[in-house]
């Protein structure tokens, strides 16, 4: 051993002073051999003077191969192994006075082998008799500390981008929403995928197969106004094109695609879909996912990558197709959505009336869903003609607003009508009839509703006669804006006095109407709600059906219905809102000559193709004002 510390002899260097209890020889050899660290004296031009076990260890070097040899030009290296300039090495600063001590782990020495291991080391000036006389170097194996640090690093990151991924995968599920159209889904999702996951991305939707194919949604970070222009029905396919997309549909697994093989292979089987999109685009590469869930196909989605990103990874792959399998549910259950809505929106323009066309009053009426519901409930209007010629208005409301309500409102609409038909009596009898009626041959619950009677000639003068069971009183709007309720007839709800044997009846009222006033039935949707009592949302509606009435546009029926119902804003109940405004006196009366009140409008919520019951005019127009494209 006494070799590999040559210069550092035991006893060596000990004053004869030194006190009894100084170490004993050999310990500092002892020390540095138990140290765990490699250890290097270099004298002042840098030569290796000693060397430590550990260091011929880590090394893998003898210390007699080491010893007088310049520790910089034998040991210090890059990474790859090339020597480092000596202008560059810290290892030696001690030697020039520049530093008391330093120490850092961005360092390599070279092995016998030669191979570059990572050091970590420590410096400090070999100090005797105040003077330098070279320096002491401390050093370890770093590639094992450096590969935990690497390995903690990875986990990090790789943490960090599942993270990043669980929190798009969620941020995707909130956006889908099964209520929306097709085209909607898609254009959501694009939003989060571009730059997220490619630098552009679109949507396809096929329609029988690949028979019909649509871009309903492109989207790119670079290229947004390109991406735009893209939108719309894709060429027809070549039947080769049909039969892949045909298999991609019905498969469930990612097809990754490069832009080379679609732009240089004409007959490649994405090209007559895809050419189009690297073109505009740009991009390198993509990864087209299939929409589809086990029963059906959607269409697809494709993400790409541009510049300098790279292609997408596996684990990226495998998270579009999570987000596709994702996206085709979504779709699925808008699907199955709309089929309900779309039964329901049928049945309920199917209960709506069209407005039948009298003479020169004018009549228009509105009809609002609750928001909860399935688009259909218990409340209704109804305006007809009677066998005696005579205008019948009915506004009503039954328990409830579903599906379940909305059959029960047909009996009670259907027996009423026909009960109003067949028996040319005052309001009071219909209702008693009714009231029978509905407790004896219907399972219908309670129901509140006005049965009114316009009576008068033509020209005027006109009443109202009329009923109210349990319902909110019908509103009269004077051409001054004049507004009064007409608290007047009031009885029991429909499916309570016969049903509890009662007796009670309805009072009928009558009331004449002032020329060109508007009279207004409402159900109670449009007065109440949970932040509104009633007697609040009477007094609104009041407030501003006088005010509209004041208006010169208010001639026009239609207008004062929307512009009420926006002001008011109704929320929560379905509502139903029945107008008929009064034409000025002596206009349409034998030998007028005025010019008549403007047409009434052919806009109507029932379902078209249906005749107005009991219209003056034979089969008046009734337009469809919901027609929208479904994919839209």
């Amino acid at each position: 051993m006494a070799s590999r510390w040559a210069g550092h002899r035991e006893g060596e260097g000990r004053r004869p002073d030194e006190a009894d209890g100084a170490p004993e020889p050999g310990f500092a050899r002892a020390v540095l051999e138990a140290l765990g660290a490699g250890v290097l004296t270099l004298d002042p031009s840098g030569r290796i003077t000693s060397v430590n076990p550990w260091a011929e260890e880590l090394l893998g070097r003898r210390a007699r191969d080491m010893v007088g040899q310049d520790a910089h030009d034998l040991l210090h290296r890059y990474a790859d192994g090339s020597p480092v300039p000596r202008e560059r090495c810290s290892l030696r600063n001690p030697l020039y006075g520049t530093a008391a001590a330093e120490e850092g782990s961005e360092e390599y020495f070279l092995r016998a082998d030669g191979t570059a291991v990572p050091i970590i080391w420590a410096t400090t000036p070999l100090v005797r008799d105040g003077r330098r006389d070279g320096l002491v170097l401390v050093f370890h194996d770093f590639s094992l500390h450096r590969s935990a640090a690497q390995e903690a690093e990875e986990r990090t990151a790789a943490l960090e981008a599942f993270s990043t991924q669980l929190h798009l995968v969620a941020e995707i599920s909130t956006v889908l929403v099964p209520t929306e159209r097709t085209s909607v889904i898609l254009r959501r999702l694009l939003r989060l995928l571009v730059p997220e996951l490619g630098q552009w991305a679109a949507a396809d939707v096929h329609r029988g197969g690949a028979e019909q194919v649509e871009r309903v949604a492109v989207r790119s970070s670079t290229h947004p106004h390109r991406a735009g222009r893209l939108r719309g029905p894709v060429t027809p396919l070549p039947d080769p094109a049909r039969a892949a997309l045909n298999r991609l549909l019905t498969g469930d697994r990612p097809v990754p695609l490069s832009a080379e093989e679609v732009l240089s292979d004409p007959h490649h089987p994405l090209t007559a879909t895809h050419r189009v999109l690297f073109e505009r685009l740009g991009g390198h590469s993509a990864v087209v996912v299939p929409l589809r869930t086990r029963q059906r196909s959607y269409g697809t989605l494709t993400v790409a990558r541009a510049g300098t990103h790279p292609a997408h990874t596996e684990a990226e792959i495998a998270l579009l197709a999570d987000i596709g399998r994702r996206v085709a549910l979504v779709l699925d259950n808008a699907r199955l959505y709309h089929e309900q809505q779309n039964v329901a929106v049928t049945m309920q323009r199917q209960l709506l009336t069209p407005l039948p066309q009298v003479d020169h009053v004018r009549m228009a009426a509105r009809y609002r869903p609750a928001e909860s519901a399935m688009e259909v409930g218990g409340d209704w209007y109804d305006a007809f003609l009677l066998a005696d010629g005579v205008m019948a208005l009915v506004i009503g409301d039954v328990v409830g607003h579903d599906l379940q309500a909305a059959a029960h409102m047909a009996e009670v609409r259907n027996m009423l009508r026909a009960l109003a038909w067949d028996h040319m009596e005052p309001p009071s009898v219909i209702m008693r009839r009714l009231d029978e009626a509905v407790t004896n041959t219907s399972d219908a619950p309670m129901a509140t509703l006005v049965f009114a009677r316009i009576e008068g000639p033509e020209g005027g003068p006109w009443n109202f006669h009329w009923v109210n069971a349990g319902h909110p009183p019908p509103l009269v709007v004077g051409p001054d804006g004049a507004t009064r309720f007409l608290e007047a007839g009031h009885g029991p709800l429909i499916g309570m006095s016969a049903a509890l044997r009662l007796g009670l009846d309805w009072p009928d009222a009558t009331e004449e109407l002032p020329p060109e006033s508007i009279l207004l039935l409402y159900t109670d949707g449009l007065v109440e709600s949970r932040d509104r009592p009633i007697d609040a949302g009477m007094a609104k509606l009041r407030h501003h059906a006088g005010v509209l009435a004041r208006r010169p546009e208010a001639e026009n029926v239609d207008v004062f219905c929307d512009e009420l119902l926006a002001r008011i804003e109704p929320r929560g109940d379905d509502v139903a809102l029945l107008a008929l405004r009064l034409p000025a006196a002596g206009v349409g009366a034998p030998g007028d000559t005025s010019p008549p009140p403007p047409p009434q409008s052919t806009h109507s919520e029932a379902a078209p193709d249906r005749a107005a019951p009991g219209s003056l005019r034979q089969d008046p127009e009734v337009l469809d004002p919901t027609h929208t494209d479904p994919g839209e």
